[in-house]
C-alpha cells in the first residue's frame, strides 16, 4: 500500500523544493502512484483551505504566512550584529516578513548568502515577524580546492595553485586515491575545520601533469566549478532533436541572409542581411534583417535539456576548447545557421532612416537559408579590394549594401555617445600539443564593428518589442557608476594632468571626453583601464533600469541563444508573446526570473574568472623562458604590498613586491594611489613608464613577478639606511580638504 505523507512532510518539501511544487512533482517525489493520487490531492486541498498553501495555476506556493519549516537566504548583519533572513519563495499580497536568526551555541556559523532550511516561529510585538532556527544548509557542498599534491609517509599535502594563496591542505593516508607525487588534484575537505592546524582533505579528482599544455583550462574548469560534462539524459534528449520544418513559420529562404564570424568559430548562431529601402519617403535608409537561431524549439521549459542550460548560465571560452552551454548537437549542428541548410530562426526586420535611426521593426519565426559563412577578415578583405574566390560574387549585391548600412548605424552611434572605451583584446595563440606559439593583440575590422551594431539594434528592438506587449523579460542592466569610483576616476585623470569635470548627471559622453583627452598621450592606456574598472558589473534582471555603458534605455541580449541563457529566455518571451508556439515563456520562467536573473548573473562572473585565470597562467607558460629579461611597461596599480605593471608586449600584469624597490621604506597613500620614497621621496604612481626585469614565472599559478629598474627611463633610487622614514608630508589643495572633510561627515552621520 502506497504510503501517504504528512502534512508537515509536504510542507517541508515544498519548502526545500520551491522549484518542484507541481501535484505530479510531489507524487513523484513521494512515490505516489495510482489511486493514491486522490488522497494527495485532499491533503494538498485541505492544506489550501487552512491557508498552509496558495495554489497558483498547477503548483504550490507558500501563502501570506510562511510554514512551520521554510527555505531562507540570509542577509547582511545590522548594526546590532543580529542576523536576518528572507524567505527564496514569497508568494503573499503582503510585505516580504522580517526574520530573525537565532543561533544555538557552537552552532556551524552563517553568513549572508547562504541558504538554510529554517524551522519558523511566528511572533507578535516585535518589528520583525518570525525567528528561525536552522535545521540544515542547502545546497552548500564541501570545500574544494585544486593543487599540486606532495606525498609524504603520513599521506601527503596539497599546494594551492592560486595566486596569493599559501595554505597547504593535509591529505591523511587512505585519502590519496592513488594520487602519485606532483600531480594536480582536486580534492575537498575532510571533516570539519579545526581551530589549529592545516585543514584536512580527501583526493576526488585526479587531474595528470600540471606542466601539460592541455591542464591550463581544465584547472580552471575545476576550479571555478564549471559543469564540463553533459548528464547521460540531457546528451540522449539533444540526440532525440531533429530539423525543424516550415511548418508555423515564415519562410525565409528567399533572403541572401549569411554570417560573418572569426575564422575558428564554434557556432554560427546569428545571420544578417541589409538591403536599401526603396520606399520614397525613406530617402538613404535601409531595411535589415537580423535572424537567430530558434534554440527554444529544441530546448524547451522543464525539459533535460533546459535544466542544464539554466545551471552552467552560459559558454565559456579558453584558448583551446570551449565548455558549451547546449551539447554539441545543437550548438554545433541544429541551431548553427550553417551555409545551405535551410535553418529555424527568430528574425527581425527593421527601417532605419539615413541617420541609422530606427524607424519600426518587425519579428517573426521562420526558416532560413545562409548563402555564404564568411570570416571577418575575409569580409574586410573584400570590401577593401581584395575579394577571394568565396566572396567575390558577394561583394556588390550583399557586403556592399551592410557596409552602406553600417556607416548609417555609424552615425546614430556618435548622436547617441556609447562609451568609447579603446582596450585591445588578446589572442593566446596554441600549437596542436597546447603550447603557446604567440600572443598578439587581436586586430578590429570595421566588420567586427558592423556585426556588433546590427546586433545591439536587434537587441534593443527585442526589449521595446515585449515591453509594448508588456511580457516579462530578462533586460540587460548596466547601472551607472558609484560616486565613489567616480571620484577616484577623477584623481587619477587629475594626476595625470587631465580633467573629469562634474556633472549632475553623469553621461557617456563626459568619460568619452576624459578618453579623447588621453588619446594618443602616455596615459591613454591607463585612463581607459580605470575608466572601465570605474563601471559597475552589468547583470541580467526583470526590472529595467537602462543599460549606461551603450546609452540605451531599453537593451536585452536576444541575438545569442545558443550560449546564453538570458537570450534564451527573451526568444520564450517573444514566442508567448506572438503566439507561435507551446514553448514560449512558461509560468515556471516567469515566477523564478528574478533568480534566474541572479544565477546567470554569477554564472556569467564565473566564466570571466575562469578565462581570466587561463589567459594568465598561458602568459605565464609563454614568458617562463624569458626570466632574467628586461621588459617595458606601464604603472596599472598601486597596492600596499607593491605595483602592477601591464607589460607593452604581452598586455600581461606583473606584481613589483614592495620588498624589491630597496632598503627605503615606501609609503603606501590609497588615497592618491601612490608609494612615496621615505628617505628620496621618490613617487611611484599610477601611468608611469618602468622598464621591468622579469624574475619569476610561475604558469601553475599564472603568476609573474619581477624587480624593477627604470622609473620614467630613470633607474630608481635606492634609499639610504633602510630605516623607517616618516611619511613626506604633502599639501591638500583646497578641493581635496573639501572632499576629505565631507568624507568624515559622512562617516559620522553613518554612525
Amino acid at each position: 500500500m502506497t504510503r501517504i505523507p504528512s502534512k508537515e512532510e509536504i510542507l517541508e518539501w515544498i519548502s526545500e523544493n520551491p522549484t518542484l511544487t507541481a501535484k505530479r512533482d510531489i507524487a513523484k517525489a513521494f512515490g505516489i502512484k495510482g489511486a493514491a493520487r486522490i488522497d494527495l490531492k485532499r491533503i494538498l486541498r485541505e492544506l489550501e483551505d487552512d491557508g498552509s498553501l496558495v495554489k497558483r495555476k498547477s503548483s504550490y506556493r507558500d501563502a501570506d504566512r510562511l510554514p512551520p519549516v521554510a527555505l531562507l537566504q540570509l542577509t547582511d548583519p545590522d548594526h546590532n550584529g543580529d542576523l536576518w533572513a528572507r524567505p527564496v519563495e514569497w508568494a503573499g499580497d503582503g510585505a516580504m516578513p522580517r526574520i530573525l536568526m537565532i543561533q544555538r551555541d557552537g552552532e556551524a556559523g552563517l553568513a549572508p548568502g547562504d541558504r538554510i532550511l529554517g524551522r519558523m516561529t511566528q511572533v507578535q510585538g516585535e518589528d520583525y515577524d518570525y525567528t528561525a532556527r536552522m535545521i540544515r544548509r542547502i545546497g552548500v557542498n564541501p570545500l574544494r580546492v585544486v593543487g599540486i599534491f606532495r606525498k609524504s609517509h603520513e599521506g601527503g599535502r596539497i599546494m594551492p595553485i592560486d595566486k596569493g594563496v599559501d595554505k597547504q591542505w593535509i591529505v591523511p593516508a587512505g585519502l590519496e586515491q592513488g594520487a602519485k607525487d606532483g600531480e594536480l588534484v582536486e580534492a575537498e575537505q575532510a571533516g570539519p575545520k579545526g581551530r589549529l592546524g592545516l585543514p584536512k582533505a580527501r583526493i576526488v579528482n585526479r587531474l595528470g601533469d600540471p606542466t601539460g599544455p592541455r591542464a591550463v583550462s581544465l584547472i580552471a574548469i575545476h576550479q571555478h566549478g564549471i559543469p564540463d560534462d553533459f548528464p547521460a539524459q540531457v546528451l540522449a534528449e539533444a540526440d532525440a532533436q531533429r530539423p525543424a520544418g516550415l511548418s508555423g513559420r515564415e519562410d525565409l529562404r528567399q533572403l541572401p541572409l549569411l554570417t560573418i564570424d572569426p575564422a575558428d568559430a564554434r557556432d554560427r548562431d546569428d545571420a544578417v542581411l541589409a538591403q536599401v529601402d526603396e520606399d520614397p519617403n525613406n530617402q538613404g535608409g535601409f531595411i535589415l534583417w537580423v535572424a537567430i537561431a530558434d534554440v527554444a524549439h529544441y530546448v524547451r521549459p522543464g525539459s533535460e535539456l533546459d535544466g542544464e542550460a539554466r545551471k552552467r548560465g552560459n559558454s565559456t571560452y579558453f584558448p583551446d576548447r570551449v565548455v558549451p552551454m547546449l551539447p554539441d548537437r545543437l550548438s554545433g549542428d541544429l541551431c548553427s545557421l550553417h551555409e545551405g541548410v535551410p535553418r529555424a530562426v527568430l528574425a527581425v526586420r527593421m527601417r532605419i532612416d539615413s541617420e541609422g535611426r530606427k524607424l519600426d521593426h518587425r519579428f517573426t519565426r521562420g526558416l532560413m537559408l545562409s548563402v555564404a559563412s564568411l570570416a571577418y577578415e575575409d569580409v574586410q578583405a573584400a570590401i577593401d579590394g581584395a575579394p577571394n574566390d568565396k566572396t567575390a560574387p558577394l561583394v556588390e549585391p550583399i557586403l556592399k549594401p551592410l557596409y552602406a548600412a553600417f556607416e548609417a548605424l555609424k552615425r546614430a552611434r556618435a548622436a547617441r555617445q556609447p562609451l568609447e572605451l579603446d582596450l585591445p583584446e588578446r589572442r593566446i595563440e596554441l600549437d596542436e600539443a597546447g603550447q603557446v606559439t604567440s600572443v598578439n593583440f587581436k586586430e578590429r575590422f570595421d566588420a567586427h564593428r558592423l556585426i556588433e551594431e546590427f546586433m545591439v539594434l536587434a537587441n534593443v528592438a527585442a526589449a521595446e518589442e515585449l515591453i509594448k506587449h508588456r511580457e516579462p523579460l530578462l533586460f540587460r542592466v548596466h547601472e551607472e557608476p558609484s560616486q565613489e569610483k567616480l571620484d577616484s576616476l577623477r584623481e587619477v585623470a587629475q594626476a595625470s594632468g587631465l580633467v573629469l569635470a562634474k556633472w549632475q548627471v553623469l553621461q557617456t559622453r563626459h568619460l568619452n571626453q576624459l578618453l579623447a583627452q588621453a588619446e594618443g598621450t602616455p596615459h591613454d592606456e591607463l585612463i581607459n583601464l580605470t575608466t572601465l574598472r570605474s563601471m559597475t558589473q552589468a547583470y541580467y534582471g526583470p526590472d529595467n533600469f537602462g543599460h549606461f555603458g551603450l546609452a540605451l534605455r531599453n537593451y536585452a541580449h536576444f541575438t545569442s541563444p545558443i550560449r546564453r541563457y538570458s537570450d534564451l529566455i527573451v526568444h520564450r518571451s517573444l514566442i508567448k508573446a506572438h503566439r507561435w508556439g507551446d514553448d514560449g515563456l512558461s509560468e515556471w520562467d516567469i515566477e523564478h526570473l528574478a533568480d534566474t536573473g541572479q544565477q546567470i548573473s554569477d554564472t556569467e562572473r564565473r566564466s570571466m574568472m575562469a578565462e581570466r585565470d587561463t589567459t594568465d597562467r598561458y602568459l605565464a607558460a609563454f614568458m617562463a623562458d624569458r626570466v632574467g629579461a628586461e621588459l617595458g611597461g606601464r604603472i596599472s596599480g598601486i597596492a600596499k604590498f607593491g605595483v602592477f605593471v601591464k607589460l607593452d608586449e604581452t598586455g600581461a600584469d606583473m606584481l613589483v613586491p614592495i620588498r624589491t624597490l630597496g632598503t627605503e621604506f615606501f609609503h603606501y597613500d590609497a588615497e592618491a594611489q601612490q608609494l612615496i620614497g621615505a628617505q628620496s621621496r621618490t613617487v611611484i604612481a599610477l601611468g608611469q613608464r618602468v622598464t621591468v626585469k622579469l624574475t619569476e614565472a610561475t604558469p601553475v599559478t599564472g603568476g609573474l613577478t619581477g624587480e624593477l629598474v627604470t622609473l620614467d627611463e630613470r633607474v630608481l633610487p635606492r634609499g639610504g639606511s633602510g630605516k623607517r622614514g616618516k611619511a613626506p608630508r604633502r599639501k591638500l589643495g583646497a578641493a581635496k580638504l573639501k572632499a576629505a572633510k565631507e568624507r568624515r561627515k559622512v562617516k559620522r552621520t553613518r554612525h
